[in-house]
């Protein structure tokens, strides 16, 4: 079984797409890039097509057309759509581009100038418009069921609870608000009865996401709660299913969230996923982001005091422009105060319509990758520190995979491709995906676990 790479990037990953058709249904292929928030876009569009009657294929060649859902968001995620689409150009020649690159639709067309049709983000009516101009649906009612939960492209055990789109942030190296507005939050009752519906379907782990989701409901005039995610959140820890919280921005009061992860009787996870960014104030004020490294310190430690099971992953940017070796020296000073349990980071890169495009003092590339290599050095040794000190301990474990090799797992500390796993390879066989099981950690390395299972 493959270890899980410490430079894995989610806005890469591919989605899985089901392949059940009947004789003569009208066939659509699709390709999801770029983040879960773009892949919950993709399982709406399928949802829709499915329900009129439409057949997902499993590959373009198979397809009568086939849809590409595209990231935008660092040049390097633009020029991976554009092979994408490329490559289902060439294999199936009716192509209809979607998501985040849609936004900025010549950067398309002057490439693929063939390509039936580009939409942006979020535009579900006019993907499902282009998808009937070029294949008619023909569905069957009495064929043509559609599953409660809808079609996902993730495994049938977990999936993603989009609860809100857009972003209020400035921050200069972001265009996220400018391709998917302001923040729009979906009304709780919607995020809970989506949420019941995956669970009696027989999902999990619900994985909740938006740009923004510390931010969720603050958009909403008139409310009675001031932080509506707290309340969302103590809901949603009431299901029969694991709640891991993603994207959580550092305001006050995610302090309020920690006491519901502590109570082992909630299915909140002890899970925070923050976008940090750096630690270095004079940087962070560059970035347009909050300059208050040593109160984030000080937030960390009350965290850990009130639930010491805390999992804390965060992503950073090196080489941003006008980062200097001493702010990068902050950096991984701050790394060794802070002890993240688990680390992302990204060389910045230009995006086109980005603030800091215009900044001075932009850092060399080759400066840039020794930042990383060093960044990532750190972050590996404090990880594979904090895993050598599970060995020996019980814990959970949520199974992913099972092959002749053995099982793939993860922890309560572990969220799907972008974390590590627990192998179990001893007494694995009646084991399925989704099994929720206890294990003995017996052995660790730099980012992953292996144990046996606990009788």
């Amino acid at each position: 079984m493959a270890q899980n790479p410490p430079d894995l990037r989610p806005d890469l990953a591919r989605a899985r797409v089901p392949d059940a058709a009947r004789p003569g249904q009208p066939r659509i292929g699709m390709v999801s890039l770029g983040c879960p928030k773009a892949l919950v876009d993709s399982e709406r569009i399928l949802t829709r097509l499915r329900a009129e009657g439409y057949a997902i294929s499993p590959d373009f060649q198979g397809a009568e057309a086939v849809i590409v859902n595209t990231c935008g968001f660092l040049d390097s995620a633009k020029m991976e759509s554009l092979e994408a689409i490329g490559e289902a150009l060439e294999a199936n020649g009716k192509v209809i581009v979607t998501g985040c690159l849609g936004a900025e639709p010549e950067a398309i067309t002057g490439t693929h100038p063939t390509v039936l049709a580009v939409t942006g983000p979020q535009q579900y009516e006019q993907v499902l418009d282009a998808v009937h101009d070029a294949v008619p649906p023909a569905p069957d009612p009495f064929i043509d069921l559609l599953p409660p939960a809808g079609v996902k492209l993730t495994p049938r055990h977990y999936a993603y609870l989009k609860i809100a789109e857009g972003c209020d942030h400035k921050c200069k190296f972001c265009i996220i608000p400018d391709m998917r507005g302001r923040l729009a939050s979906r009304p709780m009752a919607a995020n809970m009865r989506e949420a019941e519906k995956l669970v009696k379907a027989g999902v999990r782990e619900i994985l909740v996401i938006s740009q923004d989701t510390s931010a969720y409901g603050t958009d909403w005039k008139g409310r009675d709660d001031k932080f509506p995610i707290l309340n969302l959140s103590r809901d949603l820890s009431t299901l029969d299913a694991w709640i891991r919280l993603h994207y959580i921005y550092p305001y006050p009061h995610v302090r309020d969230l920690i006491p519901i992860m502590a109570d082992p009787a909630n299915g909140l996870l002890p899970y925070l996923d923050i976008p940090f960014q750096h630690a270095h104030p004079d940087v962070l004020k560059r970035m347009a982001r909050p300059a208050a490294a040593s109160r984030t310190l000080d937030e960390i430690a009350a965290w850990r005091a009130d639930c010491p099971d805390i999992t804390l992953r965060s992503t950073f940017i090196v080489g941003y422009p006008g980062e200097t070796e001493a702010e990068f020296q902050t950096l991984l000073d701050w790394m060794d105060e802070a002890q993240l349990d688990r680390v992302g980071c990204f060389k910045y890169e230009n995006v086109d319509g980005a603030r800091s495009n215009a900044l001075p003092d932009h850092v060399d590339e080759d400066v840039k990758q020794d930042r990383w290599n060093r960044f990532m050095e750190k972050a590996q040794q404090i990880s594979e520190a904090k895993l050598a000190a599970k060995v020996g301990s019980r814990m959970e474990v949520i199974v992913d995979e099972v092959d002749a090799e053995g099982a793939t797992c993860r922890t309560k500390a572990d969220a799907p491709e972008i974390d590590g796993n627990l192998f179990i390879d001893q007494g694995f066989e009646t084991l399925a995906p989704g099994d929720i099981v206890t294990v003995e950690v017996d052995e660790a390395s730099e980012y992953d676990l292996w144990g046996r299972l606990v009788p």
